[in-house]
């Protein structure tokens, strides 16, 4: 048997009063999930651990399987390995977002989703003016880029972007944990504040401010690491001896690759709202004729929860629904070698709260003649009524990959 986990980043939400007190999920139109749920078997999965930051990197490893304390390293690490940055012993990779102030105050995380040509521009600026033997910027995706400090200490407090838009800024700072990282912080800092100063003038946001876009006039690095010791998942799970992950996100990518998965590339995969859903679902079924496991990785979700737009992440949702897990399911219920298909998000990003949350995710699994039990749709409410009752740690994929 074949497996496919499509992965809706974010999609899971809390209750909302204009919607007659339903989740988005509740809300939305989704017949295919709701057919697969009535058809298969459902649960939650809890993609939080104790102790940990609800991040995508944490939630989308927990899925897989991985051993949180064991192997956890930050997102940077991740990165450096989807854009091909080897790290070295005593390389500390950081997440190095661009992002929007305007005075004191974070305004958005994203940088007003600049594109990752113009981001290009100013990271490069950033390296010339900024890189040193032991500093170096390096271009990733959109407004998703890499820090990597030779001798850094990741013992450091450090607030994701995205937890505090039109907060301010300064007391958000990165601070050291212990007094060993102190030189960390302040260089992390001064790095900060001198990029403000790089980019408020640069004739790229000159240009933008021009055009009513936000600027890219900061850097803002968190989520230190060193390089991780994950196992393949061929040596975690014997039914997966080739497999491949679909995305559009950096973090994601990295997460493959040291999961030994291969990344496929998908022409017009942003990210965004504006993703190619039916190209990834294409590149998606081409991967389950040749191999055995397939991760699919849609993150518009996660990007409108972030925005807290409540109509547009009720579209991400029910374009999921309609362009991705309708087409899979439509090509493989009827291929002679069955295929079992897993829908789920990683974490909640609560339109309200527009940032993540640790709550367990709502999970279906189907595939021929597996048993149903009596769930007839997928969403936050009714999954916590499933057979499968509440997962965590390795337990979803272990039941994932098993014989139902």
């Amino acid at each position: 048997m074949k497996h496919i986990i499509i992965l809706g980043d974010g999609m899971a939400d809390w209750s909302v009063p204009s919607l007659n007190g339903k989740t988005l999920l509740q809300y939305a139109y989704t017949p295919y999930m709701d057919m697969l749920a009535a058809m298969g078997q459902t649960g939650m999965l809890k993609t939080v651990a104790d102790g940990f930051h609800p991040g995508s990197e944490v939630a989308n490893m927990s899925v897989m399987g991985y051993d949180l304390p064991t192997v956890y390293e930050g997102r940077g690490v991740l990165e450096a390995a989807s854009i091909g940055v080897e790290l070295q012993p005593g390389d500390m990779a950081m997440r190095c977002n661009l992002v929007c102030v305007e005075g004191d105050i974070l305004k958005n995380h994203s940088a007003g989703h600049i594109t990752t040509e113009e981001a290009d521009v100013l990271i490069r600026y950033l390296e010339d003016k900024l890189g040193t033997d032991n500093i170096h910027f390096y271009t990733g995706v959109q407004y998703r880029h890499l820090l990597v400090v030779k001798g850094g200490d990741k013992r450091l407090a450090c607030v994701p972007p995205h937890d505090i838009p039109l907060q301010p800024f300064r007391p958000n700072l990165i601070q050291a944990e212990c007094p060993q990282a102190q030189e960390t912080a302040h260089l992390l800092n001064t790095l900060i504040l001198k990029s403000q100063e790089l980019l408020a003038d640069h004739p790229l946001n000159l240009q933008r401010k021009a055009e009513g876009k936000d600027p890219a006039n900061s850097i803002w690095p968190w989520s230190p690491g060193y390089r991780p010791r994950m196992t393949p998942l061929s040596q975690k799970y014997p039914s997966i001896r080739k497999g491949a992950v679909i995305t559009a996100v950096d973090l994601i990518r990295g997460i493959g690759h040291y999961a030994g998965l291969r990344c496929i590339d998908v022409e017009g995969a942003t990210g965004l709202y504006t993703t190619n859903y039916e190209g990834k679902a294409q590149a998606a079924l081409e991967a389950l004729r040749t191999d055995d496991f397939v991760y699919l990785h849609i993150e518009a979700s996660d990007e409108a929860g972030h925005e807290g737009d409540i109509p547009l992440k009720l579209q991400t949702i029910e374009n999921l629904d309609r362009r991705v897990v309708g087409p899979i399911y439509e090509t493989v219920k009827d291929w002679e070698e069955p295929v079992a298909i897993a829908v789920l998000p990683d974490h909640p990003t609560p339109c309200a709260h527009r940032t993540h949350t640790a709550e367990p995710v709502p999970f279906l699994i189907w595939h021929k003649g597996i048993q149903t039990d009596g769930v007839t749709e997928y969403s936050e409410i009714a999954c916590q009524n499933g057979c499968c009752g509440h997962l965590e740690k390795d337990e979803f994929m272990n039941l994932f990959l098993g014989d139902l």
